[in-house]
């Protein structure tokens, strides 16, 4: 007797990371299932798209009875910490409204699934040093604390439910199909459109002076995978490369993609009110538990980028 697929449902599915996790889902042999605001999904590793709105409670409940999945994962989202700042409302809506909604979905099942919550670096409390899963959580913006939120009523609905909640507190991403409004990709974008113009360029950017830990989005989905497929539900996992560069340099990587010649401006308007100066992730738990090791280098990330744009 054959063993029933496991069925795999992507609340977010239409946003950057959601084509990234169905397809890593899709290649290891489970049936993957969306769900966006939006009406419809290109998506061809989703077997069948829904559309519903994460804050709507009885879209979320309709859409978990219609798919009766074995897995949920919540990718919805509100994840820019500049928009967090101007609709931190909307953040909280989405990020937590969002996850109340998923949780509750999920323990209405007949069979409750197992559950992913997405948290963030975001979350922790600035510290000078690689960031354990151990050390405190003080977030600077509206959406990391809508993230710790989020974390709390995991560890509620875990304990008084006990449900197969797992979380994550993931580091920066970045990858072919990231929206503009991401730091990395808008640069990128930039350089691309001055090496189609053939001539020398400006590059609008932000605060250099901080450093952060970026990973490709190929390596996340594939931690979120093998999380998802182990015993470690209740706790929470750091997911980012254990490497912090300055936004000086990961600029001066991107700049290089270019033949052209480019002149770095500081735009006032991009700089935000609260900026954490320097975040890395500490991954040995995540190794240690589960052997995932990122394999992806940020040089072939940006020239993904680069390709996809020039």
């Amino acid at each position: 007797m054959t063993e029933r697929q496991q069925k795999v449902l992507i609340f977010g599915a239409a946003g950057f990371v959601g084509g990234y996790l169905a397809r890593e889902f899709a290649n290891n042999g489970y049936l993957v299932f969306g769900s966006d605001l939006q009406k419809d999904c290109s998506v061809e590793a989703i077997e069948a798209y829904y559309a519903a709105d994460i804050t709507d409670e009885q879209e979320v409940l309709r859409t978990c009875i219609q798919v009766d999945p074995d897995i949920i994962i919540d990718l919805a989202a509100i994840s820019s910490v500049g928009l967090s700042w101007k609709q931190p409302k909307a953040t909280f809506d989405v990020n937590v409204g969002g996850a109340v909604n998923v949780l509750e979905a999920a323990r209405k099942q007949a069979m409750p699934p197992k559950v992913l919550l997405v948290g963030s670096s975001e979350e922790y409390a600035p510290l000078d040093r690689p960031l354990k899963e151990s050390d405190p959580v003080d977030a600077t913006s509206p959406y990391g604390i809508s993230k710790i939120a989020q974390e709390s009523l995991a560890d509620l609905y875990g304990s008084r439910y006990g449900l197969k909640i797992y979380q994550t507190r993931s580091f920066n991403h970045t990858g072919v199909g990231q929206t503009t409004n991401f730091v990395l990709p808008n640069w990128i974008s930039q350089v691309a459109e001055i090496e189609r113009s053939g001539s020398p360029g400006v590059l609008k950017v932000g605060n250099l002076n901080v450093s952060r830990d970026f990973s490709d989005v190929r390596d996340v989905v594939r931690a979120y995978r093998m999380l998802v497929e182990s015993n470690h539900y209740g706790e929470v996992f750091n997911i980012g490369s254990g490497k912090a560069l300055s936004l000086r340099e990961l600029l001066e990587m991107i700049v290089s993609l270019s033949s052209q010649e480019i002149t770095v401006e500081v735009d006032p308007g991009l700089l935000r009110p609260s900026d954490t100066p320097y975040i890395c992730c500490d991954g040995s738990k995540i190794a240690d538990k589960l052997g995932f090791i990122p394999e992806i280098p940020l040089s072939e990330t940006f020239e993904s980028i680069f390709r996809e744009l020039a």
